[in-house]
This record gives C-alpha cells, structure tokens and sequence, in this order.
C-alpha cells in the first residue's frame, strides 16, 4: 500500500529551459523509398534477378541519401548539443 500523499501541488513536470529548443528533422519521403527498395529486393529473389537489382540500387541511393542528410542536420545544430 503506497503512503498517503503529503498536502501540497504535485511536483512540476521537467521541462526544457526557456530558450531550449527541441530539435526534429524535416519530413522525409528516404525511409519510405528505402523500405520500399528492400521489397522490391526481397520480391526480386523469387521472380527476377533485375528487380532484386532495382531493389538493392534503390536501397542504396537511399541510404547515401539517408547519411547525407543525417549529417546536414548535425552540423547544423549547436555546438552545446
């Protein structure tokens, strides 16, 4: 049984301080050309060897993409993070 609560306001919830801000990437269409790359990929190996050839190019080319854009946003943040 949990003790009974003392009087008094809850404790505040921790939030960023004032002036914090709260970074989140733009969307993004790369991880959904990617996954649809490894399908294609993954289809390819019971039907053809080229659309397992399509699959894997477009998983490449996404992922590059991927990285490419990861490190754009890094480098744009600021150096306390």
């Amino acid at each position: 049984m949990t003790p009974p609560a003392e009087n008094g306001p809850p404790p505040a919830p921790a939030v960023p301080p004032v002036g914090e801000e709260i970074h989140l990437p733009e969307p993004s269409l790369v991880p959904v050309l990617s996954a649809l790359g490894v399908t294609l990929a993954v289809v390819g190996l019971v039907l053809s060897w080229a659309i397992t050839l399509v699959g894997m190019v477009i998983v490449v080319l996404t992922t590059i993409r991927w990285i490419r854009d990861t490190r754009r946003d890094i480098q744009e943040l600021p150096l306390e993070h």
